[in-house]
């Protein structure tokens, strides 16, 4: 192992630690960065604690701890041991633990000195999980802070060196290690669009294996796809051990996909991206790269994580092709054209673009920082991200409206687990329901565990009765949270209820009610829409909570969900069922309705009239609605009296003082039609006194005749100020009637009614075009007076014989 080329810069790295306590070391795949570093650190003077070494994925955690321990000639447990959630070997006298991100992440924030360790080593740094990020960040700021003897080492074979030592310090080192080359000969299968991805890697695997020799690794994006590929091949190649290898293999499986087949015989590993980096696996020299990824992307609309699949990046790429020629020359046959290549993105982006970051957000409130710009970040938490975190914390109950971590959030944090299952969890330990809230909590994240179907608590039942040794290392698993809980929450009492309620709980947002008659379309609380396989088992309830979903948050495809009663919803969930009285302005009656909803969020469980609606609510509405329509409100003639003495904001005056005036009109009403008489009333107590002493003299409501007659006044029409009058009603009147500066347009009209002339010059109209009215109105209306000499006349609409009479 002493020819590897990370021995020669071992020295130089060991020099940098010891120097300044942090450093980068750049070494490609194959040089022995991985199980090389930690077992040198061990004789040196400051290293008299434990050192972690932090890997991204459980299955490379423990190849790489079982590696170096059969390099000491141990096994796993003694001098090296490892830490993952599902399995774990370590004893009194590990002095190196290998352990997954995630797990050191929960360590540190529990134990912020990370007291009898005396180095912690990043490992595959490049791949920038959202955990390796955090955990970085954290540890810098304890070694500023708290332990400036404590060693950090950045790990990879890709990443810019000078940006993780300038986030380092400025004493880091940056080392860079020699590869092993080996010859590599990259093969372009191209693409076959008409093909399934199944097909095509089937294909192309058995090309290779008859091509080439040695043992042959196939990249997938999942374990769908690998499974399937994996039943064609067994059937073309019943005599070949075909191997899966991915995150929900046993340890037995996944050693065996890692280890050459001990018979020499020739074997095909058919494996997602969990075999990119830090694995070796002995006897590979022929790669299938199917060019594609699947990656979780966390919906912040919709408040899930669902999962993508993309073009693998270059970087990616590069790495799955390296496999073959790891120990010796090899060959990578792509699945796309070269022509192509160039168009693919160069590198994955970091998880803290793309996932979730409630974890995050909660494991820095414990650690004391509510301000994520504090730490140090190679990309920093993006704004919308850190704020919908928040928000989905604060429901939870964790944090709260200053974004502190709660007591409840404290008992979250201090499981090793994302909030909502460890709140899931906690949410059981109240009524003793612990160990069956946690198991439902790990069915979530262990995809395969129970079977694929939708129905949650029919995959849990299944688990619970597997005998494989996955399902019971998950079990013991889930025993141990359960104890962690427990710890937490003492003295509950127990209560048989759904387990489906803890899971609603911690996500009130995704209780879903069926829309139709099918079961295929769902209305979740948080608004969102969701559909169902009409074949599913759930189709028939009425409720669900959803616990995963895929697809875009407008029609997500609901892929895990567990059923709820209407009853149980009713009982349980009670806290989150808001009732209220709904106003509402019906256009079409003219009126406000009042209705009381029950409403889950945004599903409205009940609807129906409100007797007794809240009054000032009532009030309000009348109000806005009426202020919509103040043109209409108002009398208009009362407005244009104020406009024509000159007060022309009086209409913006009255709409800023409504509720001064018109508010109280609307005590006790649903409508708007308001008596005129206290319309006016109130709009007049408006006005200051001088300006109501205005208005009635310069713009009067009617104008009084000589003859004791009164008109009202036109301010709004054509020609306004106008007012229509008798004719008779005038005579001896030989002034024009004047509204305060302005003449009065006198509509003039005949016995009848009916219009003869308007005129703003009464005495001219009396000495000029009089006389033709007179010969047309004589014949009309023989039996009324028709005087030459009107403006001499005595007023009145009696006819001739009757004025006659009078005057006799």
């Amino acid at each position: 192992m002493s020819d590897l080329p990370i021995y020669a810069v071992l020295p130089d790295l060991l020099s940098a630690l010891d120097r300044d306590g942090a450093a980068v070391l750049i070494a490609p795949p194959g040089a022995g960065k991985t199980t090389a570093v930690a077992p040198a650190l061990l004789d040196q003077a400051w290293c008299t604690g434990q050192i972690i070494l932090l890997s991204p994925r459980r299955v490379a955690a423990r190849a790489a701890a079982e590696r170096m321990a059969e390099m000491l000639g141990e096994k796993a447990g003694e001098t090296v041991g490892y830490l993952t959630r599902l399995d774990s070997k370590q004893s009194a006298r590990t002095r190196i633990l290998v352990m997954t991100e995630a797990i050191f992440v929960n360590r540190i924030v529990e134990d912020a000195e990370l007291q009898g360790v005396s180095a912690v080593l990043f490992d595959e740094a490049h791949e920038r999980h959202l955990d390796s990020d955090l955990g970085l960040a954290l540890a810098l700021e304890s070694r500023a802070v708290l332990r400036d003897d404590l060693r950090i080492c950045v790990m990879s074979a890709t990443i810019d060196g000078e940006r993780f030592a300038a986030l380092l310090g400025p004493e880091a080192s940056v080392i860079e290690s020699e590869g092993k080359a080996h010859p590599l000969r990259i093969e372009w299968l191209g693409s076959r669009a008409e093909l399934s991805i199944e097909d095509r890697m089937t294909q192309a695997v058995l090309a290779a294996w008859r091509q080439e020799d040695g043992d042959v690794l196939a990249f997938l994006p999942g374990v769908r796809e690998i499974e399937r590929v994996r039943e064609r091949l067994t059937t073309k190649l019943p005599d070949v051990p075909v191997l899966p290898l991915h995150g929900q293999i046993d340890p037995a499986g996944q050693r065996a996909a890692i280890q050459r087949n001990r018979d020499g015989f020739r074997r095909i590993v058919l494996a997602t991206a969990i075999a990119e980096t830090s694995l070796t696996l002995h006897g590979v020299s022929v790669v299938v790269d199917s060019g594609l990824a699947r990656r979780a992307e966390f919906d912040r609309a919709a408040g899930t994580t669902h999962l993508v699949t993309v073009r693998a990046s270059q970087a990616a790429a590069a790495q799955r092709a390296g496999r073959a020629a790891r120990l010796g020359p090899g060959v990578a046959f792509r699945m796309w054209e070269e022509a192509g290549h160039a168009g693919r993105p160069k590198f994955d982006p970091p998880e803290v673009e793309t996932s979730d970051l409630a974890p995050l957000m909660l494991a820095l409130a414990k650690w004391g920082t509510q301000d994520p710009a504090s730490l140090a970040w190679i990309d920093p938490p993006p704004a919308a991200s850190i704020a919908s975190a928040r928000e989905r914390l604060r429901k939870l109950g964790a944090l709260d409206a200053v974004n502190a971590i709660t007591p409840f959030g404290n008992q979250v944090a201090s499981l090793p687990m994302d909030p909502v299952s460890a709140a899931m969890i906690l949410y059981g330990a109240q009524v003793s329901r612990a160990e069956q809230a946690a198991r439902l909590a790990l069915l979530l994240q262990e995809r395969g565990l129970g079977g694929r179907s939708e129905d949650l608590l029919q995959r849990l039942d299944r688990w619970n009765s597997d005998t494989s040794p996955r399902a019971k290392a998950s079990r013991k698993l889930a025993a141990r949270w359960t104890e962690r809980a427990e710890r937490l929450i003492s003295g509950a009492e127990f209560e048989p209820i759904n387990p489906a309620l803890f899971l609603a709980f911690a996500k009130p947002d995704n209780i879903a009610k069926r829309r139709d008659a099918s079961g295929e379309n769902w209305a979740s609380a948080g608004g969102r829409g969701y559909f169902l396989d009409p074949a599913s088992p759930l189709g028939s309830a009425e409720w669900l909570v959803i616990a995963d979903a895929q697809g875009q948050a407008k029609g997500a495809r609901i892929t895990a969900a567990a059923r709820l009663d209407p009853s149980e919803v009713e009982a349980h969930l009670g806290h989150v069922i808001e009732r209220r009285s709904t106003l509402r302005w019906n256009t079409k009656d003219e009126r406000a309705e009042a209705r009381k909803v029950r409403k889950l969020g945004e599903i409205t469980i009940s609807t129906g009239p409100d007797p007794e609606p809240n009054p000032a609510a009532m009030q309000d509405l009348l109000l806005d609605t009426a202020l919509d329509r103040i043109d209409a409100i108002l009398p208009a003639e009362l407005v244009a009296r104020a406009r024509f003495i000159g007060l022309e904001s009086f209409q913006e005056q009255l709409v800023e003082n409504a509720g001064l005036w018109l508010a109280p009109l609307l005590v006790g009403r649903r409508d708007l039609k308001l008596p005129k008489s206290k319309l006016v009333d109130a709009i007049l107590g408006q006005m200051a006194w001088n300006d109501r002493q205005k208005l009635d003299t310069l713009a009067p409501r009617a104008f009084a005749t000589p003859a004791n007659t009164h008109h009202t006044i036109d301010y709004v029409g054509e020609g306004a100020p106008s007012v229509d009058v008798r004719v008779q009603a005038l005579f001896g009147l030989d002034q024009h009637p004047m509204i305060g500066y302005e003449p009065l347009l006198l509509n003039l009209t005949s016995p009848a009614g009916r219009p003869i002339q308007a005129t703003r010059d009464l005495p001219g109209f009396w000495r000029g075009s009089w006389q033709d009215v007179c010969k047309d109105m004589k014949g009309r209306y023989p039996k009324h007076r028709w005087p030459e000499h009107p403006w001499l006349e005595k007023p009145s609409l009696k006819t001739k014989n009757a004025f006659s009479r009078g005057q006799s």
